[in-house]
């Protein structure tokens, strides 16, 4: 019988594959659910998944922009970043809008927790909106060539709607602050 707690995977060995400072990858011999052999590769985030949709008085965000080597495509989205296991994912938030947008904040809300692609890793993102802006220096990191454009939160959500922004953070997070908008709950 079926229970929600119950994992009908077996693990009979597991192998590491890959490690680097950010991911590890691990191939598991399993039995899977049907009870037949098989393998199944588990990629671990050694950081959480941060993402901070700022919002000013007048409705207006940022979008960052810059070149996505996994996707061999240029990206518009939220800023994003990281915040190493077993710290404040808050004072990652503050880190990352100041290093790629040079904003501050002074009021902060989370507003979603999701795992963003559960079949093949277990990586979890917390997402924030960030209100009471205060501009300052960017600091972005060496890896980082980033465009920064202000825009109207409704500009940002038809792009997001006509599929322009295709990063899954942002687009969670844009559908979620639509929402609360629209509930007049933020």
């Amino acid at each position: 019988m079926y229970h929600p707690d119950h994992n009908p995977w077996k693990i009979t060995s597991e192998k590491n594959i890959y490690d680097n400072p950010w991911i590890n990858v691990t191939e598991y011999q399993v039995i899977n659910p049907s009870g037949n052999p098989g393998i199944y590769g588990k990629v671990h985030y050694k950081n959480l998944a941060i993402g901070i949709l700022p919002l000013d008085d007048d409705l207006n965000t940022y979008l960052v922009g810059q070149f996505r080597f996994p996707l061999n495509q240029y990206s518009w989205e939220m800023p994003e970043g990281g915040g190493p296991e077993g710290t404040d994912p808050l004072a990652s938030a503050r880190r990352e809008l100041l290093e790629e947008t040079g904003l501050k904040a002074s009021r902060w809300t989370e507003i979603q927790r999701l795992h963003l692609s559960n079949s093949v890793s277990d990586e979890l993102s917390i997402l924030y909106v960030a209100r009471g802006l205060e501009q300052f220096e960017a600091e972005p990191e060496e890896t980082e060539q980033l465009v920064i454009k202000k825009v109207p939160f409704a500009e940002m959500y038809r792009m997001v709607c006509d599929g322009e922004i295709t990063d899954a953070m942002t687009v969670a997070a844009v559908l979620k602050v639509q929402l609360l908008l629209t509930e007049n709950r933020l």
